[in-house]
Formats: C-alpha cells, structure tokens, sequence
C-alpha cells in the first residue's frame, strides 16, 4: 500500500468514527427524551452501522484512486477488528454467531463502498 492508500483509509476511518459517535449522540437523545423503544434500537443501529461502514468505504475509496476492493476490506476488517477488541478485553467475551453475521455484512458493505467510492472518483492512478 502507498502513501496516498493510507491516507484514504485515515479519511474512512475518520468519517466511519465520527459518523457513529454523532448516531450514538442522537440515539442516546433519543432514548432518554422520547418513547423510543429500546426494542427498535436493535434494527436502527444495525441500520447505521450499515450507513457508516458504506460512507467510510466510499470516502476512502473516493480518496485512494484505486484498489477500492482493499481499502474497503480495510475499512471494515478495521471496525471488525476494534469492535472485537473492546468486546474480548474489555468484557471477556467473543463474538456471538449473531454478531459474526452482522460483522460480515459490515465487512461486505464497506467493502462494496470502497469499489463504488474508487468507480466514482474518475481518475485512477496506476503504481
């Protein structure tokens, strides 16, 4: 990876992070001053989970030029592997079946961000 990958995954991670902690900002807003339920907090935050990874794959790959595949794969590998992290040293605790799932949906939705994100972009840059 050069230089220029690098700084579209810093992009897609910045934009991926700053996305999610406005959702969970407004989510936690939600929860404390309206009726939300928390039974339809499940479906929303997979939804903008979904949303984020997408945006941060597409910025990254609109940045990097090219390899839209990877760097997509590295946005979400990258979320994946923070999310799992935090779980195992922080709560002693592996993924369940169920949030492998959600995870592989996340890498795969990144990933397809970064593809259209290096489509959209225009120009290609070849090393």
């Amino acid at each position: 990876m050069n230089r220029n990958q690098w700084t579209a995954l810093l992009y897609g991670w910045i934009a991926l992070f700053g996305i999610l902690i406005i959702a969970s900002f407004i989510l936690a807003l939600l929860l404390n001053f309206t009726e939300f339920s928390e039974s339809a907090l499940s479906l929303v935050t997979l939804i903008i989970g979904i949303v984020a990874l997408f945006i941060g794959g597409l910025i990254a790959g609109l940045k990097g030029k090219n390899k839209g595949w990877m760097i997509g794969a590295m946005i979400g590998v990258g979320f994946t592997l923070l999310i799992f992290l935090v779980q195992y040293l922080g709560y002693q605790q592996g993924f369940s079946l169920k949030q492998t799932a959600y995870h592989s949906l996340y890498l795969g939705v990144a990933l397809i961000g970064g593809i259209i994100g290096v489509n959209l972009s225009g120009t290609t840059e070849v090393e």
